[in-house]
Formats: C-alpha cells, structure tokens, sequence
C-alpha cells in the first residue's frame, strides 16, 4: 500500500467548541468567510404531547470535525481541468493557486465541500494538511489546538490500526465509498451511520 496521510476523529471526545477551527483560519490567515476546517452539529430526535407540555423522545446531537479528507480517489483531482490539484507521494492532496482559474468545478464535486473559493484571488483553496509544518516534524494546526484531542494524523494504516476503522462514515458525512476519504473515526455513542441518519445538521446557517 503507498504512504497515505490521513486524519483521526474522536467524535466521542469532541465538544464541538471549533478551537481548531478557529486555529486553522489563524495559522493560514484566511478570511473570515472561508473554513477549510469546520464543525458540525448534527442531531434530531421528536417531542411528545403530555399533560400540556412537551417531552423529548429520543433526542441526541453530537459533533463532527471535517476537513480535505485527502481521499485515496478524490474527486477533485479528476474534474479539475488545468491540473491546479494534485496528490503527492504521501497522500497529501494540495491546490496549485498558479494554475487554478477559478472554474469551481472542484467545489461541486468534492462531497465533503472542502473546497473554497476566495473571492479575494479568484482561485480555490483548501487544507494544505498543513505541510510547512509536517516539513518541520509538527502536526497540523488543527491536530496540535484541539483542547480534547479528538484530533490526531498519521499514516492512514497505523491510524487504522490504533484506532480501528470504520466501514461507514458517521452522518452528516457522506458514505466513504465514493471518494475513499483518508479518516479513520471513533464514533460518538449516538453517530449514525452515512445514509441512514433521521437527524440534520443543526448549525448549517453559520457554516455557509
């Protein structure tokens, strides 16, 4: 198997409080209407009539941490038509700004929406995977800011391996057949499974 980098999610662990978001945006000076890290609060559950109030039936929420997956197939690297996105010999997938033009058309295929337009430059940008900083032997930004350490990176099989793997991504992520995505995840006790979820995303306004 190549050498694939890959991230680690503890969904069980993560409080949702986006301090690696935050330092994500600061570390690589990005506008403030753009997240190449973001977190999401997914749930659902119903009320019940009784006695002239409402009680909570089956009620939960947890939180999930997505990035560029770095997938093993991305999607993005196939549709891009200049060649601007490439995947390196460690699995690090990186946009050239000097050959993007802009087109997009990356943004609509990635399933994970890690892709972001800056209107600023007129190209696309994303996770870099933080590769100044795995040059220097430290971990992303995210990884190295995350208060619960429900964050970690790696070797995609050594991640495996420590962690487990999951067959199936967790709602609100799409199922991992498509694209391959170089996670491995711990789920919270309430995930659902990609595909089978009867809850929504709960924070959507502030993610667009």
């Amino acid at each position: 198997m190549a050498k694939q980098l890959g991230f680690y999610f503890d969904a069980s662990a993560c409080t949702g409080c986006k301090a690696y978001q935050v330092a994500c945006q600061d570390k690589n000076n990005l506008p403030a209407d753009i997240l190449w890290r973001r977190v999401f609060t997914y749930g659902g559950g119903s009320w019940i009539p009784a006695g002239g109030t409402l009680l909570p039936n089956n009620v939960f929420s947890y939180s999930v941490s997505t990035a560029c997956m770095h997938c093993q197939n991305p999607a993005c690297v196939a549709v891009c038509p200049t060649g601007a996105i490439t995947k390196r010999a460690d699995g690090v997938v990186l946009i050239d700004a000097s050959k993007c033009i802009g087109c997009r058309y990356c943004e609509w295929a990635c399933p994970y929406g890690a892709p972001a337009f800056n209107s600023q430059t007129g190209t696309m940008t994303k996770c870099t995977f933080c590769q100044d900083l795995l040059a220097q032997g430290q971990p992303p930004a995210c990884v190295a800011s995350c208060p619960m350490r429900a964050l970690d990176f790696g070797e995609l099989s050594e991640l495996q391996a420590k962690y487990g793997t999951v067959a199936n991504a967790i709602e609100p992520l799409p199922t991992a057949n498509i694209t391959n995505p170089s996670v491995a995840i711990t789920p919270h006790k309430n995930s659902q499974v990609s595909g089978t979820g009867t809850g929504r995303i709960l924070n959507l306004p502030e993610e667009v």
